[in-house]
């Protein structure tokens, strides 16, 4: 017995990466938006506790363009499981939300202040959410529904004239 070949989901890969670039614009604002209140408003150091950075040397510009290629990557993720993956917003879900916890959990493998590293973590928390989110409601809009078993309309009205 032989399998039906599977045929791949229609995908308009322009709309799905369009929802991509723009969700890289929104992660890189979030940065650098979080980045000015932890800093500016709550005197809560990112990245840049006194001493070594939580980051190492990394500055506010380099976690804006890290947040932009992550999104950029998410998209290449969903754009892959798309076009392979049965369930694939499932299989998104799960890698979003583990690379998210992994992001969440990095700050507190360096030395520094754990208002720095709480501060750190949340920011990538909402980073997390906002990527995933907007990645996959750009791939729901970017999803062509089938048309399987649809017939045309018929011509006329939809009801008997007189």
């Amino acid at each position: 017995m032989t399998l039906p070949a599977r045929t791949p989901r229609p995908v308009d890969a322009g709309v799905l990466w369009a929802g991509g670039v723009a969700a890289a614009f929104v992660a890189a604002l979030i940065v650098i938006v979080g980045i000015l209140f932890c800093r500016g408003i709550l005197d809560v150091p990112v990245l840049a506790p006194k001493g070594e950075g939580v980051w190492g040397d990394a500055d506010t510009i380099t976690y804006a363009v890290g947040a932009a290629v992550a999104a950029l990557l998410a998209t290449g993720v969903m754009h892959l499981l798309l076009v392979s993956t049965p369930k694939s917003g499932m299989f998104f879900a799960w890698i979003v939300s583990l690379s998210t916890l992994a992001a969440m959990l990095a700050p507190f493998a360096v030395k520094a202040s754990q208002e720095s590293r709480i501060a750190t973590a949340v920011l990538n928390l909402v980073l997390g959410i906002a990527i995933g989110s907007l990645v996959s409601g750009s791939a729901h809009s970017a999803v062509r529904k089938a048309s399987f078993g649809t017939r045309p309309p018929l011509p006329g009205p939809p009801y008997p004239t007189r």
